[in-house]
């Protein structure tokens, strides 16, 4: 899984929300100010800024315009070797993954035993969604290790309340403070922890019982506030903000709820603009259909798609096996409710831009497939639910094998593979910005000297990796003549003039499956 994530970030050019992530881990690292990116908290990008304090790039704080702008000019216009730049800061994120591998095995060793613990590792290792984006300094795959580390550690509160208790709580902050989509897992961790701490006191008064209950779930959310206070005071002891863009203002209720919440200024402005994207209608692309506004079932459609079949068959049979068997069920809670109840919060969102939104479903139906290997013990063909388990492990490490590099189009094989993924999905499920260096790479080694012309959706810049090329929407079609290189989510979105060029040009290559080279 390190190979194949390094060797991934060193391979992808800056995906769409990489530059912004970078320059403001850049900004918190030279100036401790909160100024850019108020949408997201700051533990993850402050873990991206270990990676870019090693790189120590040059750096003006002086740069006018937007965050897009600023990690634009970072990037590209400051002297800075982007290749270089972009790996060590994708290290850090690499380490956290690999870092939640092992807790992966631990959750499921706790719950089902060695042979489980080692099921759930193989799965999470071979993910290829987890790879691709354990290989970016993005803030998906840190957010989704914090939530996974505070449910394991909820499960071990069960047996020593006091020490894991408030290692529940240490762990649901760092989730908190890494991205806004984890405050809906502040009741459920909650919940678990108050469930944990009546388990493990028996015999006491039932008085006594109820209150030591009560008392682990609020450790456990004022222990998570804490840790955001601690983060946002990390950038700046004062707690100063500054926003570069402004900050749209919230009424109704969901303008009172932010304005009570115990958290910084900075987070419930954050809560602002992630309301404000909410009420946005966003375009989406689902099955070869665009459409406008948010489709309920996007999320789980597109689960199907990019989870391996055989994650999704073992990791079926471990819910199953949670559910029905007796040892196991106390267990269920903790792998199930989690997911679940973030799944349904995120189905309810406006933007249908990928699986990013909800990876924790693929890591912690890891976990849950390990409940297979105590399943099996119980099994009434025992000697087939073995081999049978094996096979399935097995096929999910071809699966990923056999895609490598190209980890963020992966689609699985019943829906045509990687190959197809474009044909049914968008945005960060396919073409991500991420393929801008290797179609570089193509057009010199195959077509050198052609004219080329470009549509590109994504962060980078295409004359930084060689690529002299022209918008075809910017001249009349009659004159569009060559190469035409265009991302698949252009394409997925196109309308107009950029559909005709399409319609009336022969493919002939494709890059990274996430770019389709035309010729016209």
């Amino acid at each position: 899984m390190a190979v194949a994530m390094v060797t991934t970030a060193v391979q992808q050019s800056p995906t769409i929300d990489e530059p912004v992530y970078v320059a403001t881990a850049t900004d918190y690292l030279r100036e401790h100010r909160l100024r850019y990116n108020p949408e997201h908290p700051p533990l993850g990008k402050l873990l991206i800024a270990a990676g870019v304090a090693v790189a120590d790039p040059r750096y003006d704080p002086s740069t006018p315009g937007t965050q897009g702008d600023v990690g634009r000019h970072l990037l590209y216009e400051s002297g800075n070797d982007p290749g270089r730049l972009m790996l060590w800061a994708r290290l850090p994120v690499i380490v956290l993954t690999l870092l939640t591998g092992l807790v992966v095995f631990a959750f499921a060793r706790d719950v089902a035993g060695t042979p489980g613990g080692l099921v759930a590792l193989a799965l999470y290792a071979f993910s290829p969604d987890v790879i691709a984006h354990g290989a970016l300094a993005t803030l998906d795959l840190p957010v989704t290790g914090f939530l996974v580390t505070a449910a394991w550690l909820a499960w071990r509160a069960r047996r020593r309340p006091r020490r894991y208790v408030p290692l529940t709580g240490l762990a649901l902050g760092a989730a908190l403070a890494t991205k806004m989509s984890a405050l809906p897992a502040i009741p459920v961790l909650m919940l678990l922890a108050a469930l944990s701490v009546w388990h493990a006191l028996p015999g006491a008064d039932r008085r006594r019982r109820a209150l030591l209950t009560a008392a682990g779930g609020v450790t456990v959310a004022v222990l998570a506030v804490a840790v955001v206070w601690a983060v946002y005071a990390a950038v700046d002891p004062r707690l100063r903000f500054s926003p570069a863009e402004p900050v749209p203002a919230l009424a109704g209720l969901h303008g009172r709820l932010t304005s009570l919440l115990p958290l910084p200024p900075a987070y419930r402005a954050g809560m602002r603009v992630q309301f404000a994207f909410e009420h946005h209608a966003w375009q989406g692309f689902l099955f070869g259909r665009l459409y406008t506004g948010p489709l309920w079932y996007y999320l789980p459609a597109a689960l199907l798609v990019k989870t391996p079949i055989a994650l999704l068959a073992l990791g079926a049979a471990g819910a199953t096996a949670a559910l029905t068997l007796r040892p196991l069920r106390p267990a269920a809670p903790y792998l199930l409710l989690p997911p679940a109840l973030l799944l349904a919060v995120a189905m309810t969102g406006a933007r249908d831009f990928g699986t990013r939104y909800a990876l924790f479903v693929p890591v912690f139906l890891a976990v849950t497939a390990g409940c297979v290997a105590a399943g099996c013990v119980t099994a009434v063909r025992y000697r087939w639910a073995v081999p049978l388990t094996g096979l399935l492990v097995a096929w999910a490490a071809v699966t990923s094998l056999r895609v490598y590099p190209y980890y963020l189009p992966y689609a699985n094989e019943a829906f045509g593979g990687p190959a197809a993924t474009h044909q049914v999905l968008h945005d960060s499920n396919v073409d991500w910005g991420q393929d801008l260096g290797r179609l570089g790479d193509r057009l010199r080694e195959r077509y050198p000297g052609e004219r080329v012309w470009l549509v590109y959706k994504g962060a980078g810049v295409p004359s930084a990796y060689g690529i002299h090329a022209a918008d075809p929407r910017a001249v009349p079609l009659s004159r569009v003549h060559g190469l035409l290189a265009v991302s698949d989510s252009a394409a997925a979105k196109a309308r107009g003039d950029l559909a005709r060029l399409i319609r009336t040009s022969r493919p002939v290559d494709q890059v990274g499956y996430s770019i389709t080279l035309y010729r016209r």
